[in-house]
């Protein structure tokens, strides 16, 4: 592997981290410092939950939490949520103020880490004035996850994907 440009500033193991770079894929690129990377992380915390978190407080019922699914009417109807809003993006700038009083915490969800609709209706919602943060891994890993999901036909639940999380846990426990 070649490097186009390598420091070879030694870091605090007393490695040259020119030669690590020079040698790995991962650490091509320079890490962060670890100030950067407290600060990046706690950035994404503020900006993202993960499912087995909304799905924590959901079930102890938080106050001024409101999760939202800004999915299609046919996408609603094929499954959401239990206790979700249904608000679709496109909706938000005339509907929200109606639905969502106050200043709760906005947590939005599309159908999977694949669609950024979540991100855009969070986007709406943060344009109003609401904190918004979006639900990582959308409606997919919801399901995925083992959690109850409504319909028009009733509630369901399907097996946990154990590439997800444990068969026999709610929680991966991190």
């Amino acid at each position: 592997m070649l490097v186009d440009r390598v420091s070879y500033d030694t870091g605090a193991a007393g490695r040259s981290i020119g030669m690590l770079q020079a040698m790995s894929a991962v650490l091509s690129t320079a890490p962060a410092t670890p100030l950067d990377a407290a600060v990046h992380f706690a950035a994404c915390l503020a900006f993202e939950a993960d499912v087995s978190d909304v799905h924590a407080d959901l079930h102890v019922v938080v106050d001024g939490l409101v999760v939202v699914d800004c999915r299609s009417q046919e996408s609603w109807n094929q499954g959401h949520v239990p206790g979700a809003l249904h608000l679709p993006t496109a909706e938000i700038p005339g509907r929200a103020r109606d639905l969502i009083p106050g200043e709760p915490v906005v947590v939005t969800y599309c159908w999977g880490p694949g669609c950024n609709g979540a991100s855009r209706a969070a986007l709406a919602f943060a344009k109003l004035g609401y904190r918004a943060k979006v639900m990582i891994g959308g409606y997919e890993y919801w399901v995925r996850e083992g959690f109850q999901v409504e319909s028009p036909a009733g509630p369901r639940t399907v097996p946990t994907d154990p590439l997800t999380a444990p068969a026999v846990a709610r929680s991966c426990g991190c």
